[in-house]
C-alpha cells in the first residue's frame, strides 16, 4: 500500500465544512471509479505541529503507484464528471505540500540476502 499525502491550509475566505464536503465528493467518485483505495481528512489540533505543514491533512490510500496514476490522469483530463469535482478542492487550497510513504517493510522485502 502507498499513502499520498498532502499538507495544505485552505485560501481565505473558504468555510472548512464546505471544502471537507466537496473533498468527500471527490474522493468517493475516485473510489467508486476504483482509482484510490481510501481516503482520510485530518485537521491539526491545538495548533500542534510544523506551521509549513498547514492545517489540513489529506491522506490517499493506493494500491501501488499504477493506481495512483490513473488517480492522476482521470484529474489531469480536466474533463467530465470528474472536472467540478476537481476543482471544487483544487480552488479552494492554498500553500499545498506533498509526500509519498509506503507500508514498510515491503511485502515483497526478503532478509539475509542483502548485500548493503
Amino acid at each position: 500500500m502507498d499513502i499520498y499525502h498532502g499538507f495544505f491550509s485552505l485560501k481565505a475566505g473558504i468555510k472548512d465544512v464546505e471544502f471537507a464536503a466537496d473533498l468527500q465528493r471527490f474522493m468517493e467518485h475516485l473510489v467508486a471509479k476504483k482509482k484510490i483505495a481510501s481516503w482520510r481528512l485530518m485537521r491539526r489540533k491545538l495548533g500542534l505541529g510544523p506551521r509549513e505543514f498547514g492545517e489540513f491533512h489529506l491522506m490517499i490510500e493506493v494500491d501501488g503507484l499504477a493506481q495512483l496514476d490513473e488517480a492522476f490522469n482521470l484529474a489531469a483530463g480536466r474533463a467530465g464528471e470528474v472536472e467540478p469535482l476537481h476543482f471544487g478542492v483544487n480552488s479552494k487550497i492554498a500553500e499545498v505540500k506533498f509526500a509519498l510513504y509506503r507500508d514498510f517493510p515491503d511485502p515483497v522485502r526478503q532478509t539475509g540476502e542483502e548485500l548493503f
